[in-house]
């Protein structure tokens, strides 16, 4: 892939997290295949070509503290993938909570210190996080706590602000990325952004398939491919987001959906379709 060298990744020190599986596994593929040294962080040891593992549950803050400080050791970090993510279905709304946002916020501030001037920080959400405008004062409340125990309390003391836990946790990582990337901008021209996938076929959606049932995703519309993305499809924007020809993209969320949150919020896309409930047929 020379003709990519551009993209900056050609001897780049990386680090990505949940890389053993789905969209993190195809990051990991894509930036090794694009000259990257890939850190890989996960529960799990990925199959996927690295130059480091570090085991590491982001939903314990003391393995997060290990890991972010042999991260340190091996800086300057060039580029932070935080692709780590799993559904309410596998431990539940906190456990949701406690990996997609404050684990993966607290990993983040963490690495921080190893991150070169000018890098940049992509991070997978979702565009179940759509409504994340609607809950923003609640939002900017958990915000404001960057302590990992005491948010974990935050949201111990408030299961209905928690809710499913997943899109809750999708909706703060939009507003993190949103909020942080000025600051990191300012002190550091660090660039801070974020992904919203549509379903995309991996094995964490085969877990919400079963959770949610397969005919929600048979009536769910992909405009643009007709089908659910695979993860490599979903890797490689968020690789070219957090290159270094994105110089000036910062705080942003990208809806790589196939159109989907658009149609949703110009009408294009009938929100009943996004119903968990099946669509009656017009009678007559």
């Amino acid at each position: 892939m020379g003709d990519l060298d551009g993209l900056g990744y050609r001897g780049a020190t990386v680090v990505v997290t949940g890389c053993a599986s789905g969209m993190g596994q195809a990051t990991a593929r894509v930036l090794g295949d694009l000259g990257a040294r890939v850190h890989a962080v996960d529960v799990r040891k990925p199959s996927v070509p690295h130059v480091g593992y570090y085991e590491t549950d982001l939903s314990r803050p003391e393995q997060i503290e290990a890991t972010a400080a042999a991260l340190r050791d091996v800086g300057p970090i060039d580029y932070l993938f935080n692709c780590a993510g799993v559904p309410h279905t596998i431990g539940g709304p906190l456990y949701s909570m406690l990996v997609n946002y404050i684990g993966t916020r607290y990993f983040t501030e963490q690495v921080v210190p190893a991150l070169a001037d000018g890098s940049g920080v992509a991070t997978i959400a979702s565009n179940a996080g759509l409504g994340w405008q609607r809950r923003l004062p609640a939002h900017l409340e958990l915000l404001a706590i960057a302590d990992p125990v005491e948010a974990r309390r935050w949201c111990e003391a408030r299961p209905e602000a928690v809710a499913d836990g997943y899109t809750t946790s999708k909706e703060l990582l939009i507003v993190w990325t949103m909020h942080a990337a000025v600051g990191l901008g300012h002190e550091r021209r660090i660039r801070m952004n974020c992904i919203g996938p549509c379903p995309t076929k991996t094995a964490f959606m085969d877990e919400t398939i079963r959770d949610i049932g397969q005919d929600f995703f048979d009536r769910f519309p992909y405009p643009v491919l007709g089908r659910m993305a695979t993860a490599e499809e979903q890797a490689w924007p968020l690789v070219l987001l957090n290159s270094r020809m994105n110089a000036v993209v910062t705080g942003a969320f990208l809806y790589t959906d196939q159109g989907v949150a658009g149609g949703l919020l110009t009408g294009s896309i009938d929100p009943s379709i996004m119903s968990r409930e099946p669509v009656a047929e017009p009678q007559g």
